[in-house]
Order: structure tokens, then sequence, then C-alpha cells
């Protein structure tokens, strides 16, 4: 361990002889990660890597598959516009 790694929190996990890794909650919950949500390693020299959960990029793509198949709900244009403005608007 380094130096500057002497004031890093540091979490010990166990590897399965899958090859998987339990985040324990309390790891999770500092990174911000939820059930289902995604993780990013990022693999850097001397065999180190960098976790962080991984966020949406943004793009349209993401954003319309979002609630895909979780109503049955059909929106018109003019709906949709409507409830966009109220949220713009900081109203519910």
């Amino acid at each position: 361990m380094s130096k500057d790694d002497e004031s890093i929190d540091m979490a010990t996990l166990t590897v399965t002889a899958k090859g998987q890794v339990t985040f324990r909650k309390d790891v999770l919950q500092h990174l911000g990660i939820k059930p289902g949500e995604k993780i990013e390693l990022a693999l850097l020299p001397n065999g180190r890597g960098l976790l962080k959960a991984a966020r949406p990029s943004g793009t349209i793509e993401g954003f319309v598959g979002l609630l895909a198949g979780r109503t049955k709900k059909v929106a018109t244009l003019k709906e949709i516009g409507d409830a966009t403005a109220q949220g713009w608007a900081g109203q519910e």
C-alpha cells in the first residue's frame, strides 16, 4: 500500500470459485449503487482497478427505453409536452 492509500477505507471481498464477488450492502451504498444497476471497472496499471457506479449517458435511446413495458397507457404528444412543462416548472 502506498502512502496515499493509508487514508482510504478498504473493503476486503472474497472471490468465489466461479470468479464472482458479492459486494456488501455498505459498499454498494457508499458507491451509490442500487440492485439492478451496473458497475464500471477501469483497469489500471500494476493490477489496480477503479470501481464506480455506471451512470446513464443521457442518450435519447436510453430515455425512450426507460419505461418500456411498464405501463399500457399511451400518452399523446400534447400530454407529454404538458407533463414536461409542469416538471420544468417544479410541479407534479
